[in-house]
């Protein structure tokens, strides 16, 4: 069994991509930052369904727990599938921030970086040695990357960083038959950054050829596909899941 790992698995698209990635058979290690309760809950779900899943702690924003976290990793990994590596790794864990730059604080700006940019760089180093070789690491960037949103400068700009490092990952990690890809989501059906009311999802409905607004799963189906052998060649790629928003 092929065994994933999926940050911020708690909710919203890290839960679809468990539940997605567990219904394709696959092994599946959720982490939860504050809330153990929804994370149990989707492991209970997963379960139910016939899936095979774990909820461990992470906050993405603490890099000197990472070392704790791979031990806890490669507990997890002995005691459940008796195993001693993984094959793939889903940086997803992330929160959204309203503000237009001139009111974005310094503290403001460091968290967004800690959790969009510094945190999957370090995991991803801390849990390298434990991935298998042919693995595939899948990080979850955002559209608004490509197209300008005011309000929210400092989570775009990192995340497109991250789709910079995407690329660094498979030219580095390419020896080892490891491959790295970025799902850029559009507007999503989340709690990301509060949610939508009614009126800020009509715009945003309107502005997507598909006429509505993504849900988790339309996400989380895509995330499961891409890990799956049919896109082994896939590599080095930014994929943006939006119904085409805003072309």
């Amino acid at each position: 069994m092929k065994i994933v790992i999926i940050t911020g698995g708690s909710r919203g698209i890290g839960a679809a991509t468990a539940t997605a990635c567990a219904m394709a058979g696959l092994g599946v290690i959720l982490t939860y930052n504050t809330n153990p309760q929804k994370a149990q809950a989707v492991v209970d779900h997963i379960v139910e369904k016939g899936g095979n899943a774990i909820a461990l702690p992470l906050d993405v924003s603490q890099s000197l727990t990472f070392p704790a976290f791979r031990d806890a990793v490669s507990n997890a990994l002995a005691s459940h599938w008796d195993r001693t590596d993984f094959d793939y790794l889903v940086n997803n864990a992330g929160y959204g921030l309203y503000n237009l730059m001139e009111t974005v604080t310094e503290e403001q700006f460091d968290g967004l970086f800690k959790v969009h940019l510094k945190g999957p760089f370090f995991l991803t180093q801390t849990l390298l040695p434990l991935m298998a070789d042919g693995g595939h690491i899948i990080n979850v960037t955002s559209a608004t990357s490509r197209v300008a949103t005011a309000g929210v400068a400092p989570y775009a700009s990192f995340k497109a960083a991250l789709e910079t490092l995407t690329r660094y990952q498979a030219k580095e990690f390419g020896n080892r038959s490891i491959r790295a890809n970025a799902i850029a989501p559009g507007p999503i059906r989340t709690e990301l950054g509060g949610g939508l009311n009614e009126e800020f999802e009509t715009l945003l409905a309107g502005q997507t050829s598909l006429g509505r607004v993504g849900e988790p799963e339309d996400v989380g189906e895509a995330i499961a596909s891409l890990l799956s052998t049919h896109n082994r060649w896939v590599n080095a790629q930014t994929i943006e899941i939006s119904g085409g928003y805003m072309i």
